[in-house]
C-alpha cells in the first residue's frame, strides 16, 4: 500500500487519465485521479502500474463534480481504495458531517471507516465556487473539515486581494491551532495562494498533468507550482 501522511507538502497532479502519470513524475508527489471525469475509471485503476501514489476523487455534482448518483459514486470509491496504489481518498465534508441533504452521509462515513482500516488517508473537502467567506467562517470550515478527515481541504473563489488574504490568514490560524489543512483560492485573484498557502502550512497543492486539462480555475502548471513552492519555502 502506498502512503501519504501529509506531514509535509504534497504536490498532486490532477488527471482523469492515468496513462499520463509518467509525465507527472518529475514534479509531482502524487496523482489526484478524478473518477467522475474519467472514462472507465475502475478499469484504469486496475491497469495502473505507475510510480506515484494516487488520491482518488469522485466529486459529486452538488460539489462541482460530475458524479450524480450517490450509490454508484461511493461504490466506485469503495472499490478504488482497495487498490494498492491508492494512498488517499477525497470525500466531501458535506457528506461526512451530514450538512448536505443530497449526500449519502451513511455511505460517506462507512467509506471513511473502511479507508482508515486499510491505511488510506481521508481528505475532507469543501468548495465554494462563488465567493470567499470571512476569516472566521473559513476558520470554522477548516476546523470542521479537519475533524472529519485526516486533512481538511478548503477551496474558495477569490474576487480580490482581500479574499486571498482571508484564505491565507485562515490557513495560518488553523495550522497554528494544530489542524492539518489544504487551502487555495480559485480564480485569477487567488492564483498566488496556490504557491503561498504552503508557506503558511497548507499540505496539498494541485496542478494538472496536462495544462489544457485544469480541473479548477487559476491552477498553475505542475512545473511552475513546484518551482514556486520550493522557492518560497
Amino acid at each position: 500500500m502506498s502512503s501519504l501522511d501529509f506531514d509535509s507538502f504534497v504536490l498532486a497532479a490532477t488527471t482523469d487519465n492515468l496513462s499520463t502519470e509518467p509525465a507527472a513524475r518529475e514534479h509531482a508527489d502524487a496523482v489526484e485521479f478524478r473518477l467522475d471525469l474519467a472514462d472507465e475509471p475502475l478499469a484504469q485503476l486496475e491497469e495502473y502500474g505507475g510510480e506515484l501514489p494516487l488520491i482518488v476523487t469522485n466529486r459529486a455534482d452538488w460539489e462541482g463534480g460530475e458524479a450524480s448518483d450517490e450509490i454508484s459514486r461511493f461504490s466506485a470509491l469503495e472499490t478504488a481504495i482497495s487498490h494498492e496504489a491508492v494512498a488517499a481518498v477525497d470525500i466531501e465534508c458535506g457528506a461526512l458531517d451530514g450538512s448536505i441533504e443530497a449526500a449519502d452521509t451513511d455511505r460517506a462515513r462507512k467509506l471513511r471507516e473502511r479507508a482508515r482500516n486499510e491505511g488510506v488517508s481521508v481528505i475532507a473537502s469543501l468548495h465554494d465556487f462563488e465567493s470567499t467567506p470571512s476569516v472566521e467562517t473559513l476558520l470554522g470550515q477548516l476546523e470542521t473539515a479537519a475533524a472529519e478527515g485526516d486533512v481538511g481541504k478548503l477551496a474558495v473563489t477569490a474576487h480580490n486581494r482581500a479574499d486571498a488574504l482571508a484564505v491565507l490568514t485562515a490557513t495560518h490560524r488553523a495550522v497554528e491551532a494544530g489542524h492539518t489543512v489544504a487551502t487555495m483560492a480559485m480564480g485569477a485573484a487567488g492564483q498566488h495562494t496556490r504557491a503561498v498557502a504552503p508557506v503558511y502550512g497548507s499540505k496539498i497543492g494541485y496542478a494538472p498533468v496536462d495544462p489544457d486539462g485544469a480541473t479548477a480555475p487559476g491552477q498553475y502548471t505542475l512545473e511552475t507550482l513546484r518551482r514556486l513552492v520550493e522557492q518560497l519555502q
